[in-house]
């Protein structure tokens, strides 16, 4: 009796169990570690949608090598605690090859370690802190970091919005908006840009008017935001009713079309960089917004373009080994292929640099891309050089 047929027939007699019923037997678990609920499910829903459609279309193509793409679905829900346990579950109980995600990099701080200790790849899609990759070196990445773009995107912001002085607001109790902070500060001092005044605020926070009537007295032509969505959003909406007009500079949490939604008609003059943009219209990208549009009838975004290059970047490496079984093997194959990978896709040329940890170590892997740099107008992202 070939394998298949046995497994299933064990199956069907509750013989044996661990099994998907729909599974191939020579299927490739995925682990995907995404924030789904919660404040962080802004971003980890449209990072699901693109791992989906990039999966959906190399299976249909035929697979890798012969065998199926399964991925295997977890919410971690933006929570470090959450996110250690998902990992857990998806390298100790589901076996799976690889784990991409978590959505945060608070989140990711707490669990990459456990991929680490584990010897298995964590693939970060959306992580953009400092110090994520100086875990070790079977942690990677294709989103590119905030100390790589942000300082391009106050360059352009400044040519373009005529920028002399600045106010700056971050979020004082996350990695991510923090790491946003140091590199923004660092980027304004080098550009000459005297700050105003420094503000910060808290995760969960929903007023914030104190802190927008202080930087409104300094009279600042922009301000510098390091936020994510749910406090961002909410800051550009109160400080227009507060009569500040000036243009914000957002770090990559403000990156999404979701701000049109929740900031509405105070959406307009915030700029972002990342190597992705909607507008930029290279056939790769226009292929994979046709094919997003088609299948969830809405607009992708920056994060759903980045986890869907992230699994075809997976994929290229997956394609040049020859699973044995041995998932130990099997895993630091994978880990030991994927530096080489070089991938063209939504997000425009894509190769990985070797990270350093802090003893200045060789440890994990970045995205090596070039940051295009938009501004919100009238619901769109438009490029700005």
């Amino acid at each position: 009796m070939k394998r298949r047929a046995l497994v299933n027939l064990l199956i069907s007699l509750g013989l044996v169990t661990g099994f998907s019923v729909n599974a191939q037997a020579a299927d490739v678990k995925i682990g995907i570690a995404e924030a789904l609920t919660g404040g962080a499910g802004q971003y980890g829903v449209s990072i699901r949608h693109g791992f989906e459609l990039a999966a959906d279309e190399i299976n249909a193509a035929g697979g890798v090598n012969g065998n199926k793409l399964q991925l295997i679905i977890e919410d971690e829900q933006g929570k470090k605690e959450e996110a250690i346990n998902v990992f857990k579950k998806l390298i100790f109980q589901d076996k799976v090859l690889m784990v991409f995600g978590p959505t945060l990099s608070n989140s990711a701080q707490a669990a990459d370690p456990i991929a680490q200790g584990a010897k298995i790849v964590a693939f970060g899609t959306s992580n953009t802190a400092d110090g994520i990759t100086s875990i070790g070196n079977y942690i990677f990445r294709n989103s590119v970091t905030e100390a790589d773009v942000l300082p391009e995107t106050l360059r352009v912001a400044v040519k373009h919005a005529h920028i002399k002085k600045v106010a700056v607001m971050y979020g004082n109790d996350d990695v991510f908006t923090v790491s946003g902070y140091d590199n923004f500060k660092k980027a304004l001092e080098d550009a000459h840009i005297p700050v105003t005044t420094t503000e910060t605020f808290a995760k969960g926070d929903v007023d914030f008017k104190a802190q927008l009537t202080k930087i409104k007295a300094t009279n600042p032509d922009a301000i510098v935001l390091s936020a994510l969505l749910a406090e961002g959003a909410p800051i550009m909406v109160q400080a227009r009713q507060l009569g500040i007009n000036v243009p914000f500079i957002g770090g990559n949490g403000m990156n999404s079309v979701k701000i049109f939604d929740l900031a509405k008609g105070a959406s307009n003059d915030l700029y972002v960089g990342s190597p992705w943009s909607a507008s930029n219209d290279t056939p790769e990208n226009t292929a994979f917004i046709k094919a997003f549009e088609a299948k969830y009838k809405t607009t992708p975004d920056q994060f759903a373009a980045q986890s869907y290059d992230g699994m075809h970047i997976m994929v290229q490496a997956l394609k040049s080994i020859k699973l044995t079984g041995d998932l130990a093997k099997d895993r630091t194959d994978l880990r030991n292929a994927l530096p080489a990978v070089k991938w063209t896709g939504a997000t425009g040329p894509f190769r990985f640099v070797q990270a350093k940890n802090k003893a200045g170590q060789p440890a994990g892997y970045d995205a090596h891309q070039t940051a295009i740099v938009s501004v919100t107008k009238d619901g769109k992202f438009v490029i700005e050089k």
